[in-house]
């Protein structure tokens, strides 16, 4: 393998081996604690602008396979793993994932101590870095990390969103058959925003009766609400995406609006942040933020833990409890993980329940979309 170097914000130098794209890239690292679905997490549109390092030490013996993109390419800058293994061994494996990432232009790289680089990440929080297998100078990559963008600067979303609207296909890939499920007969319409939805979200939300038309980023909250008046529409989903939230200015108009004109609204992860700030709550970063597939989740209404899959670097407030019931609550660190607004059709989540590590608990929530949008 060729060699490959990283340059961390707070100035260490690390070397190590290069198993993905030869380049020179940018961008914030984080760590991701999920014991399994790499590829999932390479195609999740959420991870635009970032490195991932993986705490699980073995990454790419199953390869990869087109079932498992959560979007049409893959959008993290990079995977950082302790070891990486060529001889993949699944049979659902079309490549490996070096060929992957290398067809892709993500890096990838491994051979170093990975826990180590998580726990810097726990104890200084998440930071910008430089990695590269063209350059080794320690002042050559702080200069390029210093003339680099910040992540929070950056709007990711005009990257992954889709350009055009159009209607997600009525059904589902079940891993567990290795085959698709065409998916119950719509009860209800609602037109999902693109802010770098994942796949499996869409497939969700139509397995649970509701048609699905996605739209760009670059959405009329008027037209939305004409929609809704008129009866073409029964709701709104506003997806996870990636970046810091306060950047979408834009958008927040637009939710605004339709948060005026009483339209129901579903949010996950990225929408869920969107709902507070246009509710007047701006989000606050976390210190390394959640990333990963085993995160307790208290329901507040049953009692139950549930166990979640989470990507997110940002929170809504405390203060929100102001306008909204609290319905979900992170048992690590006591974050607002679900939200349910007091004189609105409208609540949201922070994790992510179409990823179904626990392995289904979340899956409920899709249900109460439809019942929402049905009142």
């Amino acid at each position: 393998m060729q060699k490959a170097w990283i340059y961390l914000e707070n100035g260490t130098l690390l070397e190590a081996s290069s198993f993905g794209a030869e380049t020179t890239l940018t961008g914030e690292i984080v760590f991701n604690t999920s014991m399994s679905g790499y590829q999932e997490i390479m195609s999740d549109p959420s991870y635009a602008g970032q490195f991932v390092t993986f705490t699980m030490p073995e990454i790419g013996n199953v390869g990869v396979n087109s079932e498992d993109m959560e979007s049409r390419s893959a959008h993290a800058k990079g995977m950082i793993v302790r070891k990486y293994q060529e001889r993949y061994s699944s049979f659902r494996a079309e490549g490996s994932l070096a060929d992957f990432l290398k067809e892709q232009g993500v890096m990838g790289i491994c051979d170093i101590d990975t826990r180590y680089l998580t726990k810097t990440l726990r104890a200084e929080g998440s930071m910008m870095m430089v990695a590269s297998t063209e350059i080794s100078e320690k002042a050559d990559l702080k200069k390029i990390l210093e003339d680099a963008p910040r992540i929070e600067e950056v709007n990711y979303i005009e990257e992954v969103s889709t350009k055009e609207a159009y209607i997600h296909p009525n059904g589902t890939y079940d891993p567990q058959e290795f085959s698709y499920n065409k998916a119950p007969s719509s009860e209800a319409k609602i037109v999902a925003i693109d802010f770098g939805v994942k796949r499996n979200i869409l497939n969700e939300i139509t397995q649970a009766g509701i048609e699905v038309e996605l739209v760009p980023n670059t959405f009329s909250g008027d037209d939305l609400s004409s929609r809704y008046k008129a009866g073409e529409i029964d709701g709104v989903f506003l997806s996870n995406g990636p970046g810091d939230p306060l950047v979408l200015k834009a958008e927040q108009e637009q939710i605004k609006i339709l948060i005026a004109e009483k339209v129901p609204m579903f949010g996950i992860c990225l929408g869920h942040q969107l709902l507070s700030i246009s509710h007047g709550y701006d989000t606050f970063k976390l210190k390394y933020g959640h990333h990963g597939g085993n995160h307790p989740v208290k329901n507040k209404a049953t009692g139950m833990v549930e166990i979640t899959a989470q990507n997110h670097n940002y929170n809504v407030p405390d203060e929100i409890t102001a306008i909204a019931e609290v319905t979900h609550t992170n048992l690590f660190d006591n974050t607002i993980e679900g939200l349910k607004y007091n004189d609105s059709p409208i609540f949201s989540v922070q994790h992510h329940p179409e990823s179904s590590p626990g392995p289904k608990e979340s899956r409920y929530i899709f249900g109460e979309f439809l019942r929402l949008i049905k009142r």
